[in-house]
């Protein structure tokens, strides 16, 4: 007899589609061969303008309780998003939504900003880019406060490249407290079709091009415009770099934590 043949992934072009039109997968399990595609009827998004950045969580971001990177283990942030969780159900992400955006990963269409504690992932999160456009997938935290400093990156990365919206899915408590807002799902595509930018034709790939001041990587554009890769593939990993380089021109290479903690501050 042969073994059960795994589902193969959701193709990118499809996945992204979806993503385009307000609506996302999930699974019912682990081991669910099966996905569904979801449209809340009222949608969670963080405003970029308006994250509230505590005292508290500013004095854990000035401190560096914890080293950030993107793009540095995407893959074991959402293995750590789908491990099982104390007083939670089974978790949506399946194994062929894991390898689903794993193979959206290689192509340079989702991202993940990790928080490690000497050496140790402790916390992060994932999700996916497009246009002005960043969909959070899911985070997790090892560590108190690591998923916070994790979305604090991830929101001071994106306003960096002019990111228009943050979209949460699913309202928490602890996406309120950091100031996520509630919106109907028709106001939600309102937004989502205003931020996708055209990235058709030379002049949109240039002009993104410059100023993102990043290029295709290897087998970015695989099965994709050239123009849409760029746009997803440049927006969050361009940003980080360039807080990083911020946190240096203000003699705070060393701590860009604290660079981070005073431009959400003044800004918020």
């Amino acid at each position: 007899m042969h073994a059960p043949q795994s589902p193969s992934p959701i193709d990118p072009q499809i996945l992204l589609l979806g993503y385009r039109g307000g609506v996302f997968p999930m699974a019912d399990r682990r081991d669910d061969p099966d996905i569904f595609w979801v449209e809340p009827r009222r949608r969670a998004i963080l405003p970029l303008d308006n994250f509230h950045c505590a005292r508290s969580l500013a004095k854990v971001l000035k401190r560096g309780s914890f080293e950030v990177t993107c793009n540095r283990a995407f893959t074991r942030v959402i293995e750590a998003c789908a491990a099982p969780r104390r007083d939670e159900g089974e978790t949506w992400i399946s194994n062929r939504i894991e390898d689903s955006y794993i193979a959206l990963h290689q192509l340079g269409l989702a991202h993940s900003i990790e928080c490690w504690d000497q050496g140790e992932l402790v916390g992060g999160l994932y999700g996916v880019g497009f246009d002005r456009v960043f969909c959070g997938e899911s985070m997790f935290s090892r560590r108190t406060d690591a998923s916070k400093v994790a979305l604090a990156w991830l929101v001071a990365a994106l306003r960096r490249v002019g990111a228009e919206l943050l979209d949460c899915q699913f309202m928490t408590d602890h996406l309120a407290s950091l100031g996520a807002v509630e919106i109907s799902q028709s106001e939600y595509l309102e937004r989502l079709r205003a931020a996708q930018i055209p990235t058709e034709g030379d002049g949109a790939v240039g002009g993104l091009a410059d100023g993102l001041g990043e290029g295709l990587g290897e087998g970015a554009a695989a099965g994709l415009a050239a123009g849409e890769a760029l746009a997803a593939g440049a927006g969050l990993p361009a940003g980080f770099a360039a807080l990083l380089a911020d946190a240096a021109g203000a003699g705070l290479s060393s701590s860009p934590g604290n660079f981070i903690a005073q431009s959400l501050t003044q800004t918020s």
